[in-house]
């Protein structure tokens, strides 16, 4: 903005908030918003400021001499209108079939994208939205359309259309409308059940086949009630793919088994369905447990908040969804925080391995400004923060609200590892470009191969038995789920301690970085100065010098003279601290003040430029060696004597070169470090924590081009930071990775990763979780390449039916079971290297 504003006398800035322009907008809205300004004559240009503000805004550049902020705004508001007047938005909440079929959501969205009128329709496995003209279609057609694809086990469901304008009707951006629950005689089991009555009806009929002299109408109609409840769900699923064009794994079990009974055997076609509905129950529950890992994350929000209003001091028990921003939540001892805010009264530790992963409760204590935090909560310190879910300790505690129940961190993170699910990576398009050449191309094999009684002197039958046991075979169903499984079961584990991946993409570019950049402050280091190292004169000694210099500085202000003060009373162990009087702060120099009658000169080296003022040569060179070694140095001097010297950095992280060490022994040997500190202060902290290059001097646009360079050179890269100041960087990488993101707006949204606590430990464990997903994703592949490709000639060659769907069903458990095992991935503590290991300089080259 201010390169904007900078360019004409006139021109002028306004800032407005995205949300209260078009509440519940998406991107294509706000570009037609800011295409739409553009245009405006008194505006000169338009852009979404997104990267260091809790919500988007719109910058608007004016012309001051034509027009006024008031006008500006007033032109806003009339182009947000004219928008939300014509597009919409719906979202319809999924459950049951469309929730947990990803055919039946690929039909929901294929048939509504061919409407017209709709702009765009997406879908998740617990939502469907669609952007839609209101010009050429209404909700209600939408709604008609979802209803009629989500089929006949489901009841419509709750449905939210999303305006943009305050005055169209719509509260908080949505409304109310239809209820859609999975049905089921026996809910959830219901699938299950059936393909168990299915097989104990199939078992009745061979006994009675076998044993007992029963008409052979008996017998058909038991082995057509296993028919019925062995197709019931495979009818539906089939319908809905072939109503769109689609010819899917369920299509051809059915016409393999229809054809079996057609042929006479009427036992073998009901054992197929038995075999592939217990099959397909198996998979849906196996992948249940993971999708309910990710559900769990929702469930374990308080459902009610005990709220103190007004000025009586009385308690009341509100839902959730009623607690306003403001509102003091009083928590009691052991039980969940309803909501996300800051404490205001009493002092415990929670538990917030819920949100964060931290396996050890943190200590909390109120804020020393409540108007201050509240005006504030992006800066409110880590230490008064909480949030919602997280488990209180032993102490009671008031928490002041700071977001609505729906906007709570763990809210989001709920929202994002649900939406993460769709987001595939490049192995899973390679395979559903695969398999919609594929299941064609076998369709056209089998009804070849019903010509093959021309080539081999043998039945129709035979023949046409051959060519389903060939349909059977080369199902690819294992093929189909071989990645969506370990991906789901990933992105749940990984949510479990902490981690949040962004889909199927980010987890496949984090596991195959070459190369990890990190920023230095508030990501290798703790973001704050701190006491390095005390040096004491020989006529002193380092209890007089931190004394003198804390009694100083505790009279400042200055973010150095804090560090002092902290740092030094902790190394004082409570020792007495006499009070500074006379206190003149020169500015850019140090401090100058009187201690018990004697005048306290701290400062910088040009403070001292006299020439009875200058340090004795001794201290010169233990000044100029703490600078060398990036060192901020204070000089101590107490009348006429010299007290010693402070070096002040801002301290690495006691995890930091734990972590480093770790992620060379898992591969990642190329650690770089990008600062905007001066280039001394960044080789010092670099060699501190073993990253192998420092890059200092850079202002956010040059490590934009240092991550450009890096790919250039080295191919796939990582860059971690804290969110805000490092999103273009992070942006540029492979795979962004944001520290801290727990409360965080910005974290949560620019980062394909984001590590919700503000501890570099779970690095290692995300890139270890990506290269094992991988490779688990590479063993399903071949293991269900392998038994179609072994399966294919088998069959031809004579196996029959049954044992081939049996090896069929059975190895599509086996390459879920496989990707489960990613959900009981252990964490592997992270412990600080050897002294003797040390950075590799070369390692990486100046790029």
């Amino acid at each position: 903005m201010n390169r904007d504003a900078g360019r004409l006398q006139a021109n002028e800035t306004l800032a407005l908030d995205l949300a209260d322009l078009l509440p519940g907008s998406d991107d294509r809205c706000a570009d037609r918003l800011t295409r739409d300004l553009a245009a405006t004559p008194l505006i000169d240009e338009v852009h979404v400021v997104d990267g260091g503000t809790l919500t988007p805004r719109l910058c608007v550049h004016y012309d001051a001499a034509a027009a006024t902020a008031v006008d500006v705004q007033r032109r806003a508001w009339q182009v947000a209108e004219t928008i939300s007047s014509h597009y919409g938005h719906l979202r319809w909440l999924l459950t049951g079939t469309a929730e947990d079929d990803e055919s039946t959501r690929t039909a929901l969205v294929d048939r509504l994208t061919r409407m017209p009128g709709v702009v765009a329709a997406t879908a998740t496995t617990t939502s469907l939205e669609v952007e839609f003209e209101r010009s050429s279609v209404t909700a209600q057609e939408l709604v008609d359309v979802i209803a009629a694809i989500a089929g006949p086990d489901t009841t419509p469901a709750t449905v939210a259309e999303t305006d943009h304008p305050v005055d169209h009707g719509v509260k908080d951006g949505e409304h109310t409308g239809h209820q859609h629950e999975h049905g089921g005689i026996f809910g959830e089991r219901t699938e299950l059940i059936f393909a168990g009555l299915a097989g104990t009806l199939l078992l009745v009929g061979w006994l009675l086949a076998t044993f007992a002299d029963t008409p052979r109408s008996t017998e058909l109609v038991v082995y057509s009630l296993a028919f019925f409840f062995g197709a019931f769900f495979t009818v539906q699923e089939a319908f809905a793919s072939v109503r769109q064009g689609r010819f899917e794994i369920d299509f051809l079990m059915l016409v393999s088994a229809a054809g079996a009974a057609a042929l006479g055997e009427v036992a073998e076609g009901a054992l197929l369905l038995f075999l592939f509905s217990v099959g397909h129950a198996l998979e849906g529950y196996a992948m249940g447990r993971a999708r309910r890992a990710i559900e769990a994350l929702a469930e374990i929000a308080p459902k009610t908040a005990l709220v103190r209003r007004g000025g009586t001091g009385d308690t009341v028990e509100v839902p959730v969804g009623d607690l306003r921003v403001g509102d003091i939540v009083v928590v009691r001892p052991n039980v969940r925080l309803a909501a996300d805010g800051f404490v205001v009264a009493g002092a415990t530790s929670i538990d917030q391995a819920p949100v964060t992963g931290e396996s050890v409760p943190v200590d909390k204590y109120p804020v020393p400004d409540v108007a201050a935090a509240a005006a504030s909560p992006d800066l409110i310190d880590a230490a008064s923060r909480v949030f919602a879910g997280t488990i209180n300790g032993a102490g009671a505690i008031e928490i002041q609200v700071t977001r609505l129940a729906g906007d709570s961190t763990l809210a989001r993170v709920v929202r994002l590892v649900a939406e993460a699910q769709t987001k595939t990576t490049s192995t899973q398009r390679f395979t559903d470009r695969f398999q919609r050449i594929f299941v064609p191309t076998i369709l056209i094999g089998v009804v070849l191969l019903l010509f093959a009684g021309f080539v081999v002197d043998e039945p129709f039958t035979a023949t046409v038995y051959r060519a389903l046991a060939v349909l059977v075979a080369a199902s690819p169903c294992a093929l189909a789920i071989a990645t969506p499984s370990a991906v789901l079961s990933a992105v749940a584990r990984a949510a479990r301690a902490g981690i949040l991946m962004k889909g199927g993409a980010a987890l496949e570019e984090l596991g195959r970085v070459d190369v990890l950049a990190f920023d230095k402050t508030g990501t290798l280091t703790e973001g704050k100065p701190g006491i390095a190292e005390v040096v004491a004169s020989a006529d002193s000694n380092e209890a007089e010098l931190l004394t003198v210099a804390v009694a100083v500085e505790e009279q400042s202000d200055h973010p150095l003279a804090r560090a002092i003060v902290r740092d030094g009373r902790e190394r004082l162990a409570g020792a007495a601290v006499p009070r500074a009087t006379d206190v003149r702060a020169l500015t850019g120099r140090g401090i100058v003040a009187s201690v018990d009658g004697v005048e306290i000169r701290i400062g910088k080296t040009e403070m001292f430029t006299g020439a009875d003022e200058r340090p004795p040569a001794y201290l010169a060179g233990e000044v100029e060696r703490l600078e060398q070694a990036g060192r901020t140095t204070m000089l101590v001097r107490a009348g006429e004597r010299w007290l010693g010297a402070i070096g002040l950095m801002d301290v690495p992280r006691a995890e930091a070169s734990a972590v480093i060490a770790r992620l060379a022994e898992i591969g990642v040997s190329k650690t770089v470090m990008l600062s905007g500190d001066n280039q001394r202060v960044a080789d010092a902290v670099a060699g501190e924590v073993g990253v192998a290059y420092a890059r200092g001097d850079l202002m956010p646009e040059d490590k934009v081009a240092e991550i450009a360079a890096l790919r250039e050179r080295y191919g796939r890269v990582g860059m971690v930071g804290d969110g805000v100041n490092d999103a273009p960087a992070m942006a540029g990488a492979s795979v962004g990775i944001a520290m801290g993101a727990a409360g965080s707006d910005v974290a949560l949204e620019t980062a394909d990763v984001a590590l919700m606590a503000d501890d570099l430990r779970a690095l290692p464990f995300a890139v270890s979780l990506s290269r094992r997903s991988s490779r688990i994703i590479k063993q399903n592949l071949w293991a269900s390449l392998g038994i179609v490709a072994l399966l294919i000639p088998a069959t031809i060659l004579g196996l029959g039916i049954g044992p081939a769907v049996l090896i069929h069903e059975g190895s599509t458990l086996i390459v879920v079971a496989n990707a489960l095992r990613l959900l009981g991935m252990r964490m592997e503590p992270v412990r600080a290297p050897e002294p003797s290991v040390t950075a590799d300089a070369r390692l990486l080259q100046d790029p």
